[in-house]
């Protein structure tokens, strides 16, 4: 039987999103200029950030692994979420290029 556990979703969540600040911050802070490379360096350090409270929150309680039952997880949901998009668009493009 499955059970659920709000605990390990709303981390994960915090991991997918923090991997996320981590790589639009550093595609923003290089390639923005002004404002716009401001905002992707503080999207870089909050995308730091995010992982470091989880590691310490994680390794001062001794409930969970950070990386065996966060990081890794999290790495391979973003894998899939990404494969999956990639896949569906190539054939949207196949099919919009045969029509």
């Amino acid at each position: 039987m499955f059970t659920w556990d709000w605990l390990l979703f709303l981390q994960v969540i915090l991991v997918l999103l923090a991997l996320t600040f981590i790589v639009l911050g550093a595609l923003t802070s290089y390639f923005g200029s002004g404002k716009s490379r401001a905002a992707g360096v503080t999207l870089l350090i909050i995308g730091v950030v995010i992982p470091l409270i989880l590691y310490f929150v994680s390794w001062h309680s001794g409930s969970i692994d950070f990386t065996h039952d966060l990081l890794l997880p999290g790495l391979l949901y973003i894998g899939g979420g990404i494969i999956g998009v990639v896949v569906g668009f190539l054939v949207f493009l196949g099919i919009i290029m045969k029509t």
